[in-house]
């Protein structure tokens, strides 16, 4: 039960009603209690006068210590019927007393209760033991007594989820296309299952094993998975859940997380995104976060410290592994550490046909195709893609999945949503040479990658999208296919240029310049692919708060140096661009056919544009257009 200010004031509203009550009751009519003899009519003390002297009262009661009186007369209005009247009378009239008797009127005088003055006694009593009593049952349930989960008081405790056998419904059988980690963190369930195997040998069980990679990969995944196969108690708990704003708070979690693993040894800790809690110490300007950083230090120690901790396996994962402090990544802490990157094709295929096993799949589906269309796509990006595509299925009503909806669903994934086709002929159709100005370098040119799909159809920022799949996996790239990509990137401009003018070249082509100037100047000052030489000018940065000495970082050249990489940048882009234009030039006839094609289509495969590029150009593919410097 959390502790807040809406709880209490559900508790303290009804104490507060009740203790109006009780005080209405004290002072709203009095003590005065009249019961059966009261009167809703009323009669002015001057009627009442007059109906005394004309001998029609028969008896007056009197209430309210003489304030109040209920008379019985005979009414001359209704028949001479007795009626009763309710009258106030003056606070100082003892000659009416007088005048009742003279007149032979039955007179009665009734005392005050004290009942209402005991009660208001009572509610102003009763309030404060109730409003006392509610607090006190608030803070009561809120430090845990009586089954409540702890939260007002126990900041100190560990909020880490508990399993004495963790049922994730996760093994190592769902997880594909990262089998080297898989190795590495099958011999942690080996060791604590069967420990003696290690042992014989003088091996020891590793403290800690941190899972490095891009998000998406399956860190998570694998984690689950140690839980599902281990059988031994589970410690989860995110990075972010040690640090609060009151000092002290993160240390003293930690000591209660290690406190209750080695009560329950042997066992795992799974701390998910533990950059949260672990980057480097003294970052950043003016010092860092001391509450966080102490949190660190008692990390530190219970993990490796004088006391040990034996049998515990620490298991960590991050997508930051630079920004961690050193003393974290050291051996004896974290003695491994698993890299999961993206898979490759095969990977790919492998997690393909686990996410497709609860899924409908049409008979000419071809989850080969699809690994070959994707990638870099992680493995949280394939399990959004199949979704992708049976929701798609669904809301077109077939019975399962096919070729056009995974298409359909690897462009949503990519590019964003589909948007409404162009209606604007003048636009479209400058799109359209933009587009097919991309594609002809993509075939033409020898080291590119193969063109996959032209389309016109909008999707997200884009208003029209050429594809290129790379024919194998990429690890390496080389000098040509960098400048081929470059003259790729630039075919877009050049075919504006070429056929419209240089007055008629629009801002389309922002994007594809921002990527050409990116990797023409990685060419010159990291990869050493410039008459500068073999030489690498720039290295990647540390962000500030890495705690870098950024202040005292001087250039790591010359402006002379300077002006000469942005002479080659200028002299690559150029280079590749006057390319591009002769490319433009030397096919205007496939150009135009395969513009008015798109248009009609709107979109067009790949394989069908080298069809028509081929019967125009007869260029033999040895011959192909390769860029040089």
């Amino acid at each position: 039960m959390k502790f807040s200010w809406r709880v209490v004031l559900l508790w303290t509203l009804p104490l507060l009603v009740i203790g109006f009550f009780f005080w209405q009751s004290s002072v709203g009519s009095g003590p005065t209690d009249m019961g059966r003899n009261t009167a809703s009519t009323r009669m002015t003390y001057g009627r009442f006068l007059d109906y005394l002297e004309a001998g029609r009262v028969t008896s007056v009661d009197l209430y309210d210590g003489g304030r109040t009186a209920i008379i019985e007369a005979v009414d001359p209005q209704i028949d001479n019927r007795i009626q009763r009247w309710r009258v106030e009378l003056p606070g100082n009239a003892p000659e009416l007393v007088e005048q009742l008797r003279g007149s032979n009127v039955n007179l009665d005088s009734h005392p005050p209760r004290n009942d209402g003055a005991l009660l208001g006694i009572l509610g102003n009593l009763l309030f404060p033991f109730l409003l006392i009593g509610g607090l006190f049952f608030l803070f009561r349930r809120s430090n845990g007594v009586g089954g409540g989960p702890g939260q007002a008081m126990n900041f100190g405790k560990s909020k880490a989820r508990f399993m004495m056998e963790a049922n994730t419904g996760i093994m190592f059988d769902d997880v594909a296309g990262i089998e080297e980690a898989k190795e590495e963190l099958q011999e942690v369930v080996t060791f604590l299952k069967k420990p003696e195997r290690f042992t014989a040998v003088g091996a020891r069980i590793p403290k800690g094993v941190l899972l490095i990679g891009p998000p998406g990969t399956g860190k998570t995944l694998l984690a689950k998975a140690i839980a599902g196969e281990a059988g031994t108690p589970f410690f989860s708990i995110s990075g972010s859940e040690f640090v609060e704003m009151f000092v002290g708070v993160g240390a003293s979690r930690v000591r209660d997380l290690f406190k209750k693993a080695k009560e329950n040894a042997p066992c795992i800790i799974f701390i998910d995104e533990i950059d949260a809690v672990g980057r480097s110490r003294g970052a950043g300007i003016g010092g860092g976060n001391d509450e966080r950083e102490q949190t660190l230090n008692q990390l530190l120690t219970e993990m490796d410290g004088f006391e040990g901790n034996t049998g515990i396996i620490v298991i960590a994962a991050t997508n930051r592994a630079d920004v961690l402090d050193s003393a974290l990544m050291r051996p004896g802490r974290f003695d491994r550490q698993v890299t999961v990157d993206p898979p490759d094709m095969k990977g790919r295929l492998e997690i393909l046909e686990v996410h497709a096993r609860n899924k409908k799949l049409d008979d000419q589906i071809s989850l080969d195709m699809v690994a070959r269309r994707t990638p870099g796509f992680t493995g949280a990006d394939l399990a959004n893609l199949l979704n992708e595509a049976a929701i798609l299925t669904a809301r077109r009503r077939k019975e399962a999945i096919t070729m056009l909806e995974v298409d359909a669903a690897i462009d949503r994934v990519v590019a964003g949503m589909e948007g409404t086709p162009l209606v604007d002929g003048k636009s479209k159709r400058l799109i359209a040479y933009h587009e097919i100005g991309h594609a002809i370098i993509g075939t033409l040119v020898k080291d590119h990658d193969p063109v996959q799909k032209v389309t016109l159809i909008p999707r997200g920022q884009a208003q029209g999208l050429t594809w290129f799949t790379p024919s194998e996996e990429q690890m390496l790239i080389s000098r040509s296919q960098i400048l081929a990509r470059i003259t790729g990137a630039l075919g877009g401009r050049a075919a504006e240029d070429i056929i419209f003018g240089d007055a008629e070249v629009t801002t389309g082509a922002g994007n594809d310049l921002q990527q050409v100037t990116q990797m023409a100047r990685q060419m010159v000052t990291r990869f050493g692919m410039s008459d500068l030489g073999p030489l690498s000018l720039e290295s990647q940065q540390g962000e500030v708060f890495l705690g870098g000495d950024w202040m005292s970082r001087s250039s790591e050249y010359s402006e002379e140096i300077a002006t000469r990489i942005d002479s080659q940048v200028r002299s690559i882009v150029e280079h590749c661009y006057d390319k591009a234009k002769q490319i433009m030039q030397d096919n205007r006839e496939v150009i135009d056919r395969l513009v008015d094609l798109l248009i009609e289509r709107e979109s067009i495969d790949g394989d069908e544009l080298r069809q028509i590029v081929a019967e125009h150009t007869h260029v033999p593919e040895k011959e192909r257009f390769v860029p040089q410097l």
